[in-house]
């Protein structure tokens, strides 16, 4: 049986789906590199057997479809503003040398999708595989996502390249899980789920390890996107008959407006 079998809990699928937002990254490049725009073109085709249409451009700026949505990428011979990179780089404990490597990048590209009528998990899945092609092409040193406050070195961005093969859900590409650790307990909180229409999501000071919460935090996201489901204030969840976590909405900890706190 599956994770998301044995959650227990009334499953709420949304009546419809968010309204569809432009997706935004920017990979980046040391000692003036970028990416081919054929090579990544060439990629998306055999490798990830995407049906790639419509391209116009060269390799510093281009757009083209696929499957029906619209990508653009554009090279810019510059640092993405060191205050951006900085501000993110202080809560990136996945890339705990990001301001040491990124010192001296001297080029990114912007790559954007444009809102579409796709659903937002197709959506970031193609988008992902947009920015796995222009990685596995290149010798870009990781991605920049400000929106989910994310700053994901190559390898560990490529890590999922099996994962999305299979369409799956690489969480961690698209979310960012926040961990705060302090006397009264540990904390985890979502950044990046209201990009899925859902709400983002808190526990705090639980007694658990940090490792755990993140862990069970992963797969509530998993299991949210995936499965399009809509937890509410009042409702519990748990992985057993007798676990019974309680839901409820209040003024968000760590993250702006309202969250979803799990009593953990």
């Amino acid at each position: 049986m599956g994770l998301f079998d044995i959650f227990k809990k009334k499953e709420t699928p949304s009546s419809a789906q968010p309204e569809s937002k432009m997706l935004l990254a920017m990979p980046m490049f040391n000692n003036g590199e970028q990416y081919n725009l054929n090579s990544v073109i060439e990629n998306l085709k055999s490798f990830w057997g995407l049906n790639v249409t419509d391209v116009q451009g060269d390799d510093n700026t281009a757009v083209f479809g696929i499957n029906g949505e619209m990508v653009a990428i554009a090279y810019m011979p510059a640092q993405i503003p060191s205050g951006d990179i900085e501000g993110t780089a202080q809560y990136a404990y996945n890339w705990q040398t990001a301001l040491q490597d990124l010192k001296e990048h001297n080029g990114h590209a912007i790559v954007s999708m444009m809102s579409g009528k796709r659903s937002a998990v197709e959506r970031y899945q193609i988008f992902s595989k947009v920015l796995c092609a222009i990685l596995s092409t290149s010798s870009a040193v990781g991605v920049y996502q400000g929106s989910q406050t994310l700053l994901i070195p190559r390898e560990q961005y490529l890590d999922f390249v099996e994962d999305l093969k299979g369409d799956g859900a690489p969480i961690p590409l698209w979310i960012y899980i926040g961990l705060r650790g302090a006397q009264t307990g540990n904390s985890v909180y979502t950044y990046g789920l209201s990009w899925f229409g859902k709400q983002e999501i808190e526990v705090v000071d639980s007694k658990l390890k940090l490792e755990e919460l993140y862990n069970f935090i992963l797969n509530i996201c998993a299991y949210v996107i995936v499965s399009d489901v809509t937890l509410r204030s009042g409702e519990t969840l748990g992985y057993t008959n007798d676990q019974k976590i309680k839901i409820t909405s209040s003024k968000g900890k760590f993250i702006e407006g309202e969250s979803l706190k799990l009593e953990m």
